[in-house]
Formats: C-alpha cells, sequence, structure tokens
C-alpha cells in the first residue's frame, strides 16, 4: 500500500496528544502489514496538510519513531518503515512480563492490571 492512500485516522476531539495517535497508527499499520518495511512516509509538511495539523506535530511522532527504531530517516531521502518493530516487539513483550510479575505480586486482579495500563498510556 502507498501512503499517501493510507488511511490515517486521527480524532482531533480525543484526550490522545495528536502525534501521539499518529505515532501509534503507524505502528499499528506496521506490524499488521498495511504499510511494509520500505514504505516510505510522506514528508512532514505534505503529511501535516493532508490531516489540518501543524508539521511540527507530525515532526514529532517520525522523530520518536525513529528513537524506537520503527522508522529510520535519510534527510531528503526521506521517512522510511523499518524491520525495527521486531526489537521493539520484544522489549514490550519484556516490559509487559515485568509489570505482570509486579500486578501478581501485588494482588491485583486482571481488571485492575489492565485498567492501570490504559490510564498510563492515556497519560
Amino acid at each position: 500500500m502507498e501512503a499517501d492512500q493510507f488511511d490515517w485516522r486521527l480524532d482531533k476531539q480525543s484526550s490522545v496528544p495528536l502525534f501521539e495517535q499518529l505515532r501509534l497508527r503507524i505502528i499499528e499499520a506496521s506490524d499488521g502489514g498495511e504499510l511494509a518495511i520500505g514504505t516510505k512516509l510522506p514528508p512532514v509538511r505534505r503529511l501535516a496538510d493532508h490531516l489540518g495539523i501543524v508539521p511540527n506535530t507530525v515532526a514529532r511522532a517520525y522523530r520518536e519513531l525513529e528513537t524506537a527504531g520503527r522508522v529510520t530517516t535519510g534527510g531528503r531521502a526521506g521517512t522510511v518503515i523499518s524491520a525495527g518493530g521486531d526489537e521493539s516487539s520484544r522489549l514490550l513483550a519484556e516490559a509487559a512480563m515485568t509489570f505482570a510479575e509486579t500486578a501478581r505480586a501485588q494482588g491485583a486482579t486482571v481488571k485492575t492490571a489492565l485498567a492501570a495500563v490504559k490510564a498510563a498510556l492515556e497519560r
């Protein structure tokens, strides 16, 4: 799929910041195969114009994705989906295991533990 034809699905009414929505949407799409490894993402200004948001919002999402190894940025070559998702998945699984062990040790129910994760993600 071409990134230009991609459904970005941002909710401007959400309490979740737009850069975070964009970051999560790109991760979701790359993990789900909608944006394959090597897919070139739109330039910051063009995507910002398309979404009706300021360029700094897109730039921040791209920076955070690059820091996490989910995209690579090659200056004029653009921003591209990378294979870093495997490492991100591994780190997330490790963090989840640590959290689960802590929740179990505290006697938390699954419902309580999931509510804590949801609240933390929405901050």
